[in-house]
């Protein structure tokens, strides 16, 4: 495979013009690209990072077959790749001079990659994750319905919504957020439920993000310790609410198996299906797998 089928751009809509009908023929398995590239395409890349996010394409025949793309200071995100095709890519990124913190993909094509960046750059993988990716089958509705009601979160919510990401990215080892904007640069192209006890106090968070290809994703889902008893109530009733107004749509949730309420937290909600496995984490001193 050789380097150069690789095609690189820092244009968002350059990417989706030549990859977009590759990313939507496989809408579950490509959803964090989907997801990131139309949040990007929407809103415009972050002004406060010190360099523009960078996209590619693979090309083999006339037909794009893989995507990546990263978001500086984070991971490389990749779609699957066979080892040949991980190794190209490798070899072309490592030509170029890009750092790569980390790599997040499907189980082989993460470790693929993370062995040829090794080979092309002396640095250590370590990792870090691993990720399941579910596609929500029929909802189920909560018998009894249990007391509280859910409530979508506005801009007044934002507060509380960062320090209970922040507490979600603790429990799965992840960077918190310093302060509202640069949370908002991560979350705020999401919508958020609350769900509340009768009091009126909120006890658990469900983000989704936009209906694009015909789906959405649940992510994050968290209930504080002090208020995880309340869990079922979240995950029997506020996603079918939700739910029903996007008739037609195939929900897919992502969670992460380092954490004990992550591997539980689809299971109520609906029959499921396994649809892939993803592995993260770092590349050594020159970056993570």
């Amino acid at each position: 495979m050789r380097p150069d089928n690789w095609h690189l751009t820092e244009d968002v809509d350059d990417l989706l013009a030549r990859a977009g009908g590759f990313l939507r023929s496989r809408p579950a398995l490509h959803t964090m690209p989907l997801t990131a590239t139309e949040t990007l395409r929407a809103g415009g890349t972050d002004t406060h990072a010190a360099e523009p996010p960078v996209f590619g394409r693979l090309e083999t025949g006339g037909q794009v077959c893989a995507v990546f793309y990263r978001v500086p200071p984070r991971r490389l995100i990749l779609t699957s790749l066979t080892p040949g095709q991980a190794d190209a890519l490798a070899a072309h990124l490592a030509g170029l001079g890009h750092p790569l913190p980390g790599v997040s993909a499907d189980h082989q094509t993460a470790t693929a990659f993370a062995e040829a960046w090794q080979r092309h750059t002396g640095a250590t993988p370590t990792l870090l994750h691993r990720l399941r990716l579910y596609r929500l089958g029929t909802l189920i509705p909560p018998q009894p319905s249990p007391e509280g009601r859910p409530r979508v979160a506005g801009e007044h919510d934002r507060e509380q919504l960062r320090l209970w990401c922040n507490g979600f990215a603790q429990a799965v080892g992840q960077a918190p957020f310093a302060d509202v904007e640069s949370w908002a640069r991560r979350y705020a192209h999401k919508r958020f439920t609350f769900w509340e006890t009768p009091d009126g106090t909120p006890v658990s968070i469900a983000g989704t993000t936009p209906l694009i290809a015909g789906q959405i994703r649940v992510d994050p889902v968290y209930t504080p310790t002090a208020s995880r008893n309340a869990l079922n109530r979240l995950r029997s009733t506020s996603l079918p609410i939700q739910a029903k107004p996007l008739l037609g749509c195939s929900p897919s949730g992502m969670c992460t198996t380092a954490s004990r309420m992550g591997d539980i937290v689809f299971v109520p909600y609906s029959a499921y299906g396994h649809v892939k496995s993803h592995a993260a984490g770092g590349l050594g001193a020159g970056g993570a797998w």
